[in-house]
């Protein structure tokens, strides 16, 4: 694994290419454009740079990172996979579930050598958390809050965020793609619902077109109900899970990376790590990615659970849209 292919030139491939130097220095790093424009030589600390995708393929890559806008994610994608190149592509899979199900059938005849970038699943914090719930510490799940939010001028201050990715709808941007960590998360650590109702919305307070916050209520027959939060409002930012069971409630914190265990007047703390580097998850996804490309390992985050999330992201535009809660049954298909 000597060659490196990141596509895409925004703020997170620049961070796969910096870990992908400090990981393997050795290697050679090239940087294609998403777009087709001509990539400044100062532009990413890449070893090349090109402003066609097929121009990087026929450098030879062993490994490509896909990190384009997420529209063009299976284009990119299946220009690597159909030339025998591992892939990472950035999360969310594609913008849609209906774009997904034209590939469907290639995709899944990759699937071995394909991996997602749900990098949360790296995070200390959510690997506790998911051997907490799979051990029943609190005994029989009641109920799920999730609540998300961070003000979206604040995520890369230094550029316009009316123009970047999370804000456009033609790019794939909105609270329910650009905050699809929480869906992944959740079908990991908690199984799959059965049914989910929707409200989305747009304040009008940014200036862009898509959703800026959404409420997601799902349900399951085992009497399990998850409440999701989600915006690009909040000015300081938030990041919890609290799941109350039968035996006591998990307050989990992912900015802080610590589990709290609440048992009626008591708090103890069962998992912290604020010293914790979060470039490390990134890190972390890419020595996965080599064991998946060198045949050593599964991926993390496979086909089926990026395209399960698509999924429900679709049923909860539908819902939203017709006002009603909708089925969940069926997912996979």
């Amino acid at each position: 694994m000597n060659k490196h292919l990141v596509i895409g030139s925004g703020s997170i491939a620049r961070r796969h290419i910096v870990n992908l130097r400090a990981l393997f220095p050795a290697a050679e790093i090239s940087c294609a454009s998403a777009s087709g424009r001509t990539l400044g030589i100062n532009e990413t600390a890449a070893d090349h740079h090109f402003s066609r995708v097929d121009d990087a393929l026929r450098w030879g890559p062993d490994m490509a990172i896909v990190a384009s806008p997420a529209p063009f994610h299976l284009e990119h994608a299946l220009a690597c996979l159909r030339q025998g190149i591992p892939i990472l592509i950035e999360k969310p899979l594609t913008d849609s579930f209906a774009s997904f199900k034209k590939h469907a059938a290639e995709l899944a005849s990759y699937s071995a050598f394909l991996e997602v970038g749900y990098n949360l699943r790296y995070l200390p914090s959510a690997t506790r958390m998911k051997e907490l719930i799979d051990q029943g510490t609190i005994g029989k799940l009641r109920s799920i809050s999730i609540d998300l939010g961070q003000y979206l001028p604040d995520w890369r201050p230094q550029d316009d965020y009316r123009k970047g990715v999370s804000a456009n709808q033609t790019l794939g941007g909105g609270v329910l793609l650009e905050l699809s960590h929480e869906f992944d998360y959740l079908s990991w650590i908690f199984g799959k619902f059965d049914s989910v109702y929707g409200i989305l919305s747009n304040s009008g307070a940014l200036e862009i077109d898509v959703e800026d916050r959404a409420d997601i209520l799902l349900s399951r027959v085992d009497g399990l109900v998850a409440h999701l939060h989600l915006d690009f409002l909040q000015r300081r930012a938030t990041r919890r899970c609290k799941v109350v069971g039968e035996n006591g409630n998990l307050v989990w914190d992912l900015l802080a990376n610590n589990i709290s265990l609440e048992v009626k007047d008591s708090v103890s703390h069962l998992f912290e790590d604020t010293s914790f580097d979060r470039n490390q998850m990134y890190q972390k996804q890419l020595l996965h990615l080599v064991a998946v490309a060198e045949g050593n390992a599964l991926p993390m985050v496979g086909l089926e659970n990026a395209a399960y999330t698509l999924k429900m992201i679709e049923a909860i535009r539908t819902s939203a849209e017709l006002k009603r809660p909708i089925p969940l049954q069926g997912l996979e298909k």
